[in-house]
């Protein structure tokens, strides 16, 4: 028997490749260059860089991200309790997404195929968002149809917004949080959670470079 291991090795550690789980290869990130989607006004193109993050899975393209070339800080940084991002404004629009399928959002919400804004927003504090993400941070869709001008709104100008996202009285939420990788863009699997989070950098002014993790797969444990 002892003979036959070493000769035996090679097929075995084979076997055990590829009866490993292949989570760690199911989605992935590039980052390349190319102009934002038709459908924008005017004022949203002209605010967004010309990167693109592009992240596929196992059926093919799952979403496309443009970002601001520069996103507004808040007046006054938010310090509060669970606020990752205190930094941001609420309702400051942080870049657009495209989905050419059909996706779900952290609510487990459809979402039909097209191309939608992305603004900052925290999860209300009323007792019934407890226990949704272990930060308060959100990115909130909306139709990029809808959602024409660059300025900031307020919580329920965007909830609004983004509840013709969904057809319903709620808006669209996708988690935001820290990320777990220093080398961005990436896209990281949180195993505890069930979720994939695409990380990159946002360009926060007088911030500079702040690293950020949204959820791109996987919805609030729970629900």
């Amino acid at each position: 028997m002892a003979a036959i291991l070493p000769a035996a090795l090679p097929l075995l550690i084979l076997l055990m490749a590829a009866v490993r789980p292949a989570a760690a290869q199911d989605y992935k990130v590039e980052k390349s260059t190319d102009a934002p989607p038709a459908g924008l006004s005017p004022a949203v193109q002209a605010i967004l860089g010309g990167d693109i993050l592009k992240v596929t899975g196992p059926n093919g393209a799952l979403c496309e991200v443009w970002l601001r070339k520069s996103v507004p800080a808040a007046a006054t940084p938010d310090t509060e309790l669970g606020v990752t991002f205190g930094q941001l404004a609420t309702g400051t629009l942080i870049g657009i997404i495209q989905f050419p399928a059909e996706a779900t959002d952290y609510r487990q919400q459809q979402i039909h195929p097209g191309v939608y804004t992305l603004r900052y927003a925290l999860i209300p504090t009323d007792g019934n968002h407890m226990g949704m993400a272990p930060q308060r941070d959100f990115l909130l869709a909306s139709p990029a149809a809808a959602d024409t001008d660059p300025a900031a709104l307020t919580f329920d100008q965007t909830a609004n917004l983004s509840a013709k996202t969904t057809g319903t009285k709620h808006p669209s939420v996708w988690s935001l949080g820290p990320p777990d990788s220093s080398a961005l863009p990436a896209i990281i699997h949180d195993q505890d959670a069930g979720a994939w989070e695409l990380e990159f950098a946002l360009t926060i002014e007088g911030s500079g470079s702040t690293p950020v993790a949204l959820v791109v797969v996987g919805h609030a444990q729970g629900m």
